[in-house]
């Protein structure tokens, strides 16, 4: 019986090594590179590789490594490099970047028909940056590896995440002065890179805009 038992979970872990291993042949055959093979610095921490996220569910199983287009990820380490000069130590954490479509129909049905849909591409309308490998979420962390308080945490889908809305945040008590400044700092290493902001979620950034991604670029099919 134990025999059986131990056969069964060995069969499990060679799956999902074998998913992992297909995964990566197919983000690597799309153009996309590894973010921790092109910059050593970067923290990965991808959040729907478990269940601390806005859906509170694991997204990507036994996938742990972030992958991003090649173009992008030489911005990600300038935007790197510049976080370096601006604050010693201090490092760009990665909590989300390309996705495939697959996981994008996942999370889009978990979220279809709530208001928190409006947070999530429609994958039947061609999906959004992340499924081109061309957006990331992101924040950074000290050199004790703590994240900069930004006043909310990554994910959190409300008011308190819009970039527009900082100052009033401030000054209603929702947010401090100083999650304001390292949520400044965080678009000023990520301008550099050539990564803009999006409005509603202070730790999203996109290299390209849907518009360009979905005409130019190869949608993560997969």
């Amino acid at each position: 019986m134990y025999k059986l038992i131990f056969i069964f979970f060995m069969m499990i872990n060679v799956a999902a090594t074998l998913h992992a291993q297909n995964y990566d042949s197919a983000m690597k055959a799309a153009g996309m590179v590894d973010i921790a093979e092109i910059d050593t610095t970067i923290v990965i921490d991808l959040m729907y590789a478990g269940t601390d996220n806005f859906v509170g569910e694991d997204m990507y199983g036994s996938l742990r490594k972030a992958y991003i287009h090649s173009e992008a990820g030489k911005g990600l380490v300038k935007a790197q490099a510049a976080l370096t000069r601006e604050r010693p130590g201090y490092r760009l954490k990665v909590c989300d970047a390309a996705r495939p479509i697959s996981v994008q129909r996942k999370m889009w049905n978990k979220v279809k028909g709530t208001p928190k849909s409006k947070y999530v591409s429609n994958p039947a309308r061609g999906g959004g940056q992340h499924n081109f490998g061309l957006a990331v979420d992101i924040t950074i962390v000290d050199k004790y590896g703590k994240e900069l308080p930004m006043g909310t945490p990554v994910d959190h889908l409300g008011y308190e995440s819009n970039i527009d809305a900082e100052n009033a945040l401030v000054k209603q008590g929702k947010i401090t002065e100083q999650e304001r400044q390292n949520r400044l700092l965080l678009r000023r290493v990520m301008r550099a890179g050539g990564f803009s902001a999006l409005r509603t979620e202070w730790w999203h950034f996109n290299f390209r805009s849907r518009a360009v991604a979905q005409s130019r670029y190869h949608r993560l099919d997969f």
